[in-house]
């Protein structure tokens, strides 16, 4: 049961840190991202402080769901059980692509956006300034991007549990 929870437990932790750092460099692009866009749960506009508190917020449930699905794919069952630094590697890769298709789709975002292929309609138009719509798709792109990329990261963590166990499980010849 400890190493069910530890599996959690660094989900969690892999989760809100790479939140907290996603959203230091999101919310320098764009500030209206998390003041206008957002609701207001801290009175601040300090962009290190929205950042902090968001990166916490909207990561720490998506951490503990991926870690009780992959707790639960690393550890139930008969199969040899997997420990939470066995799932270290998968984790830190499963990070690593969310932050590239982040970087990939908010530089998309920001190209669509300062060619006028894509536009704000209201009422988020008449809340971000014009000059401030390239900034706001490319920071929202990336954070589209970052959780799609965080679901398919959870399905391969997982998989890749229920794979190295069974593995573990064959006969050698």
């Amino acid at each position: 049961m400890i190493e069910f929870l530890k599996i959690i437990g660094l989900a969690i932790i892999a989760a809100v840190g790479y939140g907290v750092i996603f959203d230091q460099i999101t919310v320098r692009i764009c500030l209206e991202y998390f003041t206008v866009a957002h609701p207001m749960v801290f009175p601040t506009t300090s962009p290190t402080l929205l950042a902090l508190g968001w990166g916490v917020i909207a990561t720490w449930w998506a951490g503990a769901l991926l870690g009780l699905l992959a707790a639960c794919s690393a550890r139930l069952g008969r199969l040899p059980k997997l420990s939470a630094g066995e799932l270290t590697r998968p984790i830190a890769c499963s990070l690593t692509a969310m932050a590239v298709a982040a970087a990939i789709a908010g530089a998309i975002g920001y190209a669509l956006a300062t060619s006028g292929k894509v536009w704000l309609t209201p009422p988020m138009a008449d809340l971000i300034p014009t000059g401030r719509q390239p900034a706001f798709f490319t920071a929202a792109a990336a954070h589209s991007a970052s959780y799609a990329a965080g679901v398919i990261g959870a399905a391969y963590v997982c998989s890749y549990a229920i794979r190295r166990r069974r593995t573990r499980n064959k006969p050698t010849a």
